[in-house]
């Protein structure tokens, strides 16, 4: 589990840490029954308090991410389908608020900004996908 905490953020290391697993539970990368490393293990990696992931944990665990199992650690819970639907709503909800507020700042309109997006995304889906190219590359 790969995790990065950022000093110059402005935001609470301990919500740098849940955000990130957030994500990781919403992108599928951690699965339900995944167990997450301990409190210690974590801490020690990431050279914080072990307050700092506990108040992590907590809040995941309140939101229904985690769940503890006592005496075997803590693990993505099994109830992910409806978590993560939820959090991959919060986290591209995020991101459009944070578009949506620079694009003010530099002048778009609203028309111009889905321009820009309609443009991108058709040269995204031109793109051929990794698999695609390595099947070519091999076939």
């Amino acid at each position: 589990m790969d995790i990065t905490i950022n000093l110059a953020d402005g935001m609470p290391i301990y919500r740098q840490i849940a955000n990130q697993i957030r994500y990781m539970v919403a992108s599928r990368i951690l699965k339900s029954d995944d167990e997450v490393p301990s409190i210690r293990s974590l801490a020690l990696r990431l050279k914080v308090t072990p307050n700092t992931v506990v108040k992590a944990y907590d809040e995941l665990e309140a939101a229904g991410i985690l769940a503890k199992r006592h005496g075997s650690g803590t693990f993505v819970t099994g109830t992910r389908r409806p978590v993560e639907r939820r959090e991959r709503k919060r986290i591209i909800e995020e991101r459009i608020d944070a578009l949506l507020a620079e694009a003010h700042q530099l002048g778009y309109s609203e028309d111009q900004l889905l321009a820009v997006i309609r443009r991108r995304q058709s040269a995204l889906d031109r793109e051929p996908r990794a698999e695609e190219a390595d099947e070519r590359m091999v076939g």
